[in-house]
């Protein structure tokens, strides 16, 4: 039986970039009818059961109200708390059940959460958190489709997704936290409210994934040289007065010139040392690993991200495969 999990963060798309910057909030009653569209596609392609993560709006328990679906919907049973760690214990709990596809609604901090429980399901992240580069924006019930289409196997792994790299941030050499787009030092002592807005108290940047249409600090990287989704590399840049100057999308409605000293390509394997001390590691956004110099950190690229859906790659492959348009006769 053919399981789905998701994970719909009522929390994202709310941090303090709303303040400092000019981003769309998506509120929690919106999410419910992302929700909604997404189990009308995944009961559409006849996915028996979906576990949902419990959270305080009850964002799938209010998607079921107006619908009716031939899916058993249950919660993953574990004790919520309202913290970044239910996205992960989720995603753990979902992973023991065999489901063959997580959806995930949030930003690129969500996901990063997400993936610290599960980098083995297929995650198909759609966007609904403040700087996007890891999910995009999908229509939801294509969503449900697709995600309908690689958990119940009617679409190969290797037709419809991609392996993304990852970045591990190492303690004395030990792995203890992880980004998917990118790390990022800043002078900082505390971790404080997370998210990261003062572009002038960054001093490194790592990349896994950057592109010039992007946005965030993954786009200051993408105007150098460009990072696939799917490239086994990433991009390490250092910040600072008299470096080339790189005028970048930020934040949503902010641009900034920044100077970028040097920059170089990272291949898989590589570490780079955070040179600063006291200093502050942002991941994906949010300052999450304080650095008092007592301890060497460093962040390394690592191949063994999560295996990421691409819609219309599904969708491409769904219709040579004729799963929704049968031959005549």
């Amino acid at each position: 039986m053919a399981l789905v999990g998701i994970i719909a963060n009522p929390a994202s798309g709310k941090d303090i970039r709303r303040l400092v910057a000019f981003g769309s909030v998506f509120d929690n009653q919106e999410k419910v009818r992302i929700v909604r569209r997404v189990l009308l596609g995944l009961a559409a392609m006849g996915v028996e059961r979906v576990c949902y993560m419990p959270d305080t709006y009850h964002i799938v328990e209010r998607a079921l109200r107006q619908i009716e679906v031939p899916v058993e919907v249950f919660p993953a049973d574990f004790r919520a708390r309202g913290e970044q760690s239910d996205s992960t214990e989720a995603a753990r709990v979902m992973e023991a059940l065999g489901a063959g596809c997580i959806v995930t609604l949030g930003g690129d901090g969500t996901n990063r959460v997400v993936a610290k429980g599960s980098c083995a399901v297929p995650v198909l992240p759609i966007s609904t958190g403040t700087n996007n580069v890891f999910p995009a924006m999908i229509e939801a019930t294509v969503a449900g489709l697709a995600a309908a289409l690689v958990a119940r196997g009617l679409v190969p792994e290797g037709e419809a997704t991609f392996r993304s790299t990852k970045l591990e941030v190492l303690r004395d050499g030990e792995a203890v936290d992880l980004a998917l787009v990118d790390a990022v030092v800043c002078d900082d002592v505390f971790v404080g409210s997370r998210a990261v807005w003062d572009i002038a108290k960054v001093r490194q940047i790592v990349l896994n994934r950057a592109a010039p249409g992007s946005i965030g600090f993954s786009s200051i990287g993408g105007l150098l040289h460009a990072v696939a989704p799917d490239a086994p590399e990433g991009l390490y840049l250092e910040l600072g007065q008299g470096g080339r100057a790189v005028t970048a999308p930020v934040a949503p409605g902010l641009i900034e010139t920044v100077g970028v000293t040097a920059h170089r390509v990272l291949r898989v394997g590589e570490e780079v040392e955070v040179r600063r001390a006291p200093a502050v590691v942002a991941l994906d956004g949010e300052r999450e690993v304080e650095v008092t110099g007592r301890e060497r950190i460093s962040i390394r690229l690592s191949a063994e991200g999560p295996r990421v859906v691409d819609v219309d790659r599904t969708m491409a492959a769904a219709a040579r495969r004729g799963v929704l348009a049968p031959p005549e006769g």
